[in-house]
């Protein structure tokens, strides 16, 4: 049922929130997916920072640009739930994954994750990772149009069975790409517009590819449990603060959220990173010298600091294309953004990707200058909330530091083996149904150095 957030409570000196219906049945769910930047920035002309529309049969309040974006993240009040939110969209998909878990519960499953991603396990992860990506990278042939995207879509996800699971004996790529799919229909069902499991739907094959990560996983727990392994599946099952542990639905529900995570999103910034290194060929370069400065085929976790140029592409590329455009949560209480009433029940859309093109944040805010991210310049410090591709408050993402590492290791290795290149005039055309990707599988010019 729609609520009338065109009022406000009488006693208050608080705004009622403006919007629109959109389209009937569908309301503005087409045009989410199809390019929400330019419905955000239609919204924030029209409206303003706080809005409400329909979509994916549901009313949303939108939250355009940092300082709105900031009351719901920084969350002082504790009125906006992240679980809530998500279970509307993937909650079938990813049940009680850490983002989908809120206040003290949250915590304490954070606190037991927290010994998975400490900076010697980090170091641990990095030095199973970087053997296992020059390997890969060997067998990349190069060519003329060379499609990325699938490629480091494959590489991401081994990447996560091996190092988050102390790999899967015995399984075949036929099975890790069963596996892979079922990933993708999960996030996809997202953004279903029939939310049912009809026969063809997304939200079907959802469900279906739930099972059937579910069931992959539960197939090593028993070994994951009784092992001594310094993979993150067995570091889980045997992690313990203050007498705590996780069960064995606790270990499952998160390795499915983690493996999704860490291998989607990585994906989707690498191939971006593969893009506009290929249309900017004086940042490849610049980022390859500092590569092969390393002086070794392998890099460990402490050098990857002095990729310091590598790190301010992979910070511009997450600017443009957020792996994560929008973040949900739902009121638990009646509360309030920048003046505006929002009452308790309803469910948030806060927005990092339009706050990262707002042209009043960064200038020239389309353009790929990783320089904005220098220490002459950092455009980033204008507002705490001005680039938010993990998210941020309680909920910031935990394991932003893998992330980076991985996909400075998986460049830094293309660097030392390849040079490409991309027209500078192509643009990715982006499948937006959930997380981003491009639909063409991201074609370069791919040549052996």
């Amino acid at each position: 049922m729609t609520k009338n957030l065109a009022l406000a409570p009488a006693e208050s000196d608080l705004k009622p929130v403006p919007g629109d219906n959109g389209l009937p049945l569908v309301g503005h769910g087409l045009d989410a997916i199809r390019d929400p930047l330019r419905m955000w920035s239609d919204r924030y002309d029209r409206y303003g920072e706080v809005s409400w529309f329909r979509a994916f049969g549901t009313q949303f309040v939108v939250l355009l640009g940092p300082d709105a974006c900031d009351v719901a993240l920084s969350n002082k009040d504790k009125a906006f739930a992240s679980g809530a939110g998500w279970e509307f969209l993937i909650g079938p998909f990813f049940e009680r994954g850490l983002m989908l878990l809120d206040f003290g519960e949250h915590m304490k499953h954070r606190r037991l994750m927290q010994q998975a991603f400490t900076p010697a396990r980090l170091a641990g992860y990095a030095a199973a990772i970087d053997p296992a990506v020059q390997a890969a990278i060997r067998q990349w042939q190069p060519g003329e149009n060379i499609k990325v995207y699938p490629a480091l879509k494959q590489l991401t996800l081994n990447l996560a069975v091996d190092i988050f699971m102390g790999g899967a004996p015995g399984v075949s790529q036929k099975r890790l790409d069963e596996i892979n799919t079922a990933f993708i229909d999960c996030v996809q069902a997202a953004t279903a517009l029939v939310r049912y499991p009809v026969p063809g739907g997304r939200w079907r094959r959802g469900l279906a590819g739930r099972r059937k990560v579910e069931a992959f996983l539960r197939e090593y727990l028993p070994a994951r449990r009784a092992g001594d392994g310094e993979d993150i599946f067995s570091v889980l099952c045997r992690v313990e603060v203050d007498g705590e542990r996780f069960s064995d639905d606790d270990v499952i529900n998160h390795m499915i959220f983690l493996l999704m995570a860490a291998h989607d999103t990585s994906t989707i910034t690498i191939s971006t990173m593969m893009q506009y290194l290929g249309q900017y060929p004086e940042w490849q370069q610049r980022c390859r010298e500092e590569s092969l400065a390393i002086g070794s085929d392998s890099i460990e976790y402490g050098q990857l600091a002095q990729l310091e140029s590598l790190d301010l592409a992979m910070k511009e590329s997450m600017r443009l294309v957020s792996p994560v455009p929008t973040i949900v949560r739902k009121t638990v209480r009646d509360t309030e953004v920048l003046g505006h009433f929002i009452p308790a029940d309803t469910m948030v859309a806060i927005t990092p990707h339009f706050t990262h093109h707002m042209a009043e944040l960064w200038p020239d805010p389309e353009v790929f200058d990783p320089g904005r991210f220098s220490a002459e310049r950092r455009e980033d410090k204008v507002h705490r909330m001005a680039w938010e591709p993990f998210g941020g408050g309680v909920h910031k993402c935990i394991g932003l530091h893998f992330a980076g590492a991985e996909i400075k290791i998986v460049l830094h290795h293309l660097l030392r083996n390849f040079e490409w290149h991309v027209d500078p005039s192509y643009r990715a055309p982006m499948d937006r149904k959930s997380l981003p990707f491009p639909k063409d599988g991201q074609p370069v010019r791919l040549t052996r150095r």
